[in-house]
């Protein structure tokens, strides 16, 4: 005999705030693979396990960044703080030490070939991405809507207890 267990409330609407913000992470993982693909035609290109193990990466951060829609706020923790503090991190680190070094923004345009600008542009997409996905993640709408969901899937019922419950 099979006993099904039925939630306890209905799923909150998934708002606007949720769904942009799904899209731009999901952006800005396909920014940052397209970075890794253009560098291909740059002076130092990455090596195929390198475009693999980015790929597969990015492949698991997506998963991720889906997960986002369930409306657990354990996912909304950790998507800001693996893409949205880690990624932003490691995408701005290599720019500010270029920087702390002497470098010059002037100086990297005039000099920079056609595939560092469009990396470069990529990244700077990228950057902006996270940042506004960040932001709609705790949108009022967002917040109400992880909120709600916390509250309509309450501690699991196990299938043992919903029998017992029924007889």
């Amino acid at each position: 005999m099979t006993s099904t267990v039925a939630p306890t409330g209905s799923r909150p609407a998934l708002p606007s705030a949720v769904g942009l913000s799904v899209a731009l992470w999901l952006g800005a993982i396909l920014a940052g693979f397209a970075e890794t693909l253009v560098r291909l035609a740059g002076p130092v290109p990455p090596s195929v396990v390198e475009i693999l193990a980015r790929g597969g990466i990015y492949l698991v951060l997506g998963v991720l960044v889906v997960q986002l829609l369930s409306g657990h706020d354990v996912h909304r923790w950790t998507v800001v703080g693996v893409l949205g503090v880690l990624g932003t991190a490691s995408l701005v680190v290599g720019p500010l030490r270029a920087l702390a070094g002497g470098g010059s923004v002037g100086l990297f345009l005039a000099t920079a070939t056609g595939p560092e600008l469009a990396a470069a542009a990529l990244r700077a997409l990228h950057v902006a991405e996270l940042l506004a996905a960040v932001v709609l993640l705790f949108h009022p709408a967002a917040r109400t809507f992880y909120r709600a969901s916390a509250r309509t899937t309450s501690p699991s019922t196990t299938v043992a207890g919903a029998a017992a419950g029924s007889r």
